[in-house]
């Protein structure tokens, strides 16, 4: 069986070709595209097949996608772009005559009324109606947070504008697990599944985690979503991403991006990393 990984330069493309590998999975058997695959010359030195895929240019995708029998769709970054790119992605799946696409939606994306909801749910309907499919419906990232650790440390503020939305993230390594295991085993065609840490938290409990790890008081800011846009901007986030995260904050005070299905840790067969330990490795960087 031979299965292609998109964007496997990027942080969670990574961890998934990791996590296939740690699984057993040869490396010849593994696929890694990316649009510069100079990017992950390490993988090819450790024997995974390394090709150039690029969703912008057709061409490039049926040489990609050759021989492959399943493949992980990882949803591209810029919304305006994403469903056509998805789109000539799962055409060329077709082509190649793959028999199962593992897509990384987002988290409710049939009821989530978020920019980046709309471009997910878009894509999912296209794939249903092309390929036997699964839906890996990711929560928030903890790395979203965690990111951010030097700045509120230093300022020793957490802003947001989610309210006390109850947020279900988990690590990127959680999510990168639950695709490796959908792609090395059967029975997930037709699934959704929706994935979100055990540990749902609010923000004002998040900035509790941080005090407690890192022995500074951190106070968390609930702002306005467009007051919380302007910050981010102010700050250097493009203006068309600070939007999209203001957005996705605004769906986390309606408890959007909250999950008890338990169904990121049925399919890792563990429990889900917690805010706790995801805070103190960080701090440990």
């Amino acid at each position: 069986m031979s299965i292609v990984v998109t964007a496997a330069s990027g942080q969670l493309g990574r961890l998934t070709v990791e996590a296939l590998l740690a699984r057993g999975v040869p490396a010849a058997g593994i696929i890694a595209t990316s649009r510069d695959v100079t990017t992950i010359k390490d993988f090819a030195d450790r024997g995974v097949d390394v090709r150039r895929a690029d969703f912008a240019e057709p061409d490039t995708l049926p040489a990609a996608f050759a021989g492959a029998d399943r493949l992980l769709l990882i949803s591209t970054t810029t919304p305006s772009e994403r469903v056509a790119n998805h789109r000539r992605a799962i055409d060329a799946a077709v082509a190649a005559g793959v028999q199962l696409v593992a897509f990384t939606s987002m988290l409710r994306a049939d009821t989530s009324t978020t920019i980046l909801a709309r471009t997910h749910h878009a894509t999912e309907a296209y794939l249903c109606e092309r390929l036997p499919s699964v839906m890996l419906r990711n929560g928030w990232y903890l790395e979203n947070y965690t990111a951010q650790l030097p700045q509120v440390l230093q300022s020793g503020v957490l802003a947001g504008a989610a309210g006390p939305g109850r947020i279900s993230a988990a690590t990127r390594a959680d999510y990168a697990d639950a695709a490796a295991v959908v792609l090395t085993t059967d029975g997930h065609a037709g699934t959704t599944y929706e994935l979100g840490g055990d540990h749902a938290f609010t923000l004002t409990e998040l900035a509790a985690a941080i005090s407690a790890a890192s022995g500074k008081r951190i106070e968390y800011t609930d702002l306005p979503v467009d007051a919380f846009a302007r910050l981010l901007t102010g700050v250097g986030v493009p203006a068309a991403l600070a939007d999209v995260l203001a957005d996705a904050d605004r769906a986390m005070s309606r408890d959007e991006l909250y999950t008890d299905s338990g169904d990121l840790r049925r399919l890792i067969g563990r429990p889900t990393t917690t805010p706790a330990e995801a805070i103190a490795a960080a701090l440990q960087v």
